[in-house]
């Protein structure tokens, strides 16, 4: 049967980086799901007569829009999330390679998946892409867990073969090998992407990266995710690494793993030759606000990114990230945002967490938007969900002051209803 979904609903019509931010969207007052798919947007009164046999969920002055989208995270991270007092490199081994160990117990790889996605869709993420670990299972159990929710969801086997500890190693045989029958398994099954993941150059040899590189270039409409220039200690040892590379990005370039498709987690700490690069060929950076002030990373410059071309998605890349909530992104954001001189718009902030995320996934004709015939995966948010918040959001003089308090005070809280391909999930 036909829903009829009656609130506040968001319906971008342009990109509010390239338009008065004001101007990006419009309002309706109802938005119809048939067959899964977004059929309909309208005033509610129009769209009850024209739909009478319709079922109405009447959700009064809630906010609706595109599920949100985590374009960057690591689900085998959950177990260990908030983890106290490390950088990146010493915050890897002592608490993430020790919990990724625990994957190659499919048991426990389903178990965390479950947790995962339910956390995710607890804050309205309908969509994620996780890095899995080196274990296969650890990919089947995500995407297992995904289909059995009806979920889009990007995964791949993460990829090392040195700098890391015994049991979490591969070879390059052996992620080309693995990682081909994974994607040979889920690529394009249901709503699975795959995606080529070797963890960071620092943990992949040279050859290990040709091998996947090698593999992209074989299934060219698969994702590649990666990390780069996340910490300047990062960014020092790779050079060590790899001493002939022009810089952290030639290690990836070198080896065939630069991409229009490919997805790099942080790109903080840029030279100018990586960002003409990136730029060139429309790769997609990942902003993890949260991450990046968690384990002191540093500050991501959206203003300068998006001023320069760049496209760009907004992650929680949970565990470093401390939070599964895309609000607490948004809201970690518009902070870096206003310590580098560019704070975001409200309506820029929306559209980084769903439309320019599902962007960069390369799903936006599917997910992200509320463009008819879209899938309709949709988050509806309460913009009076906590006390604090509603008493500010009942002086706003418009939408985008209304919604600015839940982007900002928000958490699962604010989460009044949540579909998935149509169907409400919370």
């Amino acid at each position: 049967m036909a829903e009829l979904v009656l609130g506040c609903v968001l319906d971008f019509v342009a990109d509010p980086f390239e338009v008065p931010p004001d101007a990006a969207a419009r309002l309706h007052g109802g938005v119809l799901i048939e067959g899964g798919r977004i059929a309909a947007l309208g005033a509610a009164a129009d769209l009850r007569r024209a739909h009478p046999e319709a079922a109405v969920t009447d959700l009064g002055s809630a906010l609706i829009l595109p599920g949100f989208v985590d374009a960057h995270m690591h689900y085998p991270q959950t177990g260990m999330i908030a983890s106290w007092g490390k950088r990146l490199i010493d915050w890897l081994e002592t608490y993430t390679f020790p919990e990724e160990m625990k994957f190659g117990d499919a048991a426990y790889a389903r178990q965390q998946a479950d947790l995962t996605l339910g956390l995710a869709l607890a804050n309205g993420t309908t969509t994620l892409a996780s890095f899995c670990t080196i274990h296969p299972q650890s990919v089947d159990a995500l995407f297992e867990a995904a289909e059995a929710r009806g979920m889009a969801v990007v995964a791949g086997k993460t990829c090392m073969d040195r700098n890391a500890p015994d049991g979490l190693r591969d070879d390059p045989r052996s992620a080309y090998d693995d990682s081909a029958r994974l994607l040979r398994r889920w690529h394009g099954r249901g709503r699975a992407l795959y995606a080529i993941t070797p963890r960071f150059s620092p943990t992949s040899s040279p050859e290990q990266l040709a091998a996947l590189g090698a593999l992209w270039a074989e299934y060219p409409d698969c994702l590649m995710q990666t990390h780069l220039s996340e910490q300047v200690d990062e960014v020092a040892w790779v050079r060590d690494l790899y001493p002939d590379a022009r810089d952290y990005l030639d290690t990836y370039e070198a080896q065939g793993l630069l991409g229009a498709r490919g997805l790099y987690g942080h790109a903080i700490h840029l030279d100018p030759r990586e960002r003409d690069r990136l730029r060139e060929v429309g790769a997609g950076l990942v902003h993890c606000p949260t991450s990046n002030t968690f384990i002191g990373s540093g500050l991501f410059d959206m203003g300068a990114r998006i001023a320069e071309g760049q496209r760009v998605g907004l992650a929680t890349d949970t565990g470093g990230g401390s939070s599964f909530s895309m609000l607490r992104v948004m809201a970690a954001a518009y902070e870096i945002g206003q310590l580098t001189g560019t704070p975001l718009h409200p309506a820029q902030l929306l559209w980084l967490a769903t439309t320019g995320s599902a962007r960069l996934l390369h799903c936006e004709d599917r997910i992200g938007t509320m463009g008819i015939g879209t899938v309709a995966d949709l988050v509806a948010l309460d913009l009076g969900a906590t006390p604090a918040i509603a008493q500010r959001s009942a002086r706003a003089q418009d939408i985008w002051e209304a919604v600015f308090p839940t982007v900002m005070m928000g958490d699962d809280r604010a989460t009044a209803g949540v579909w998935v391909e149509g169907r409400r999930a919370i």
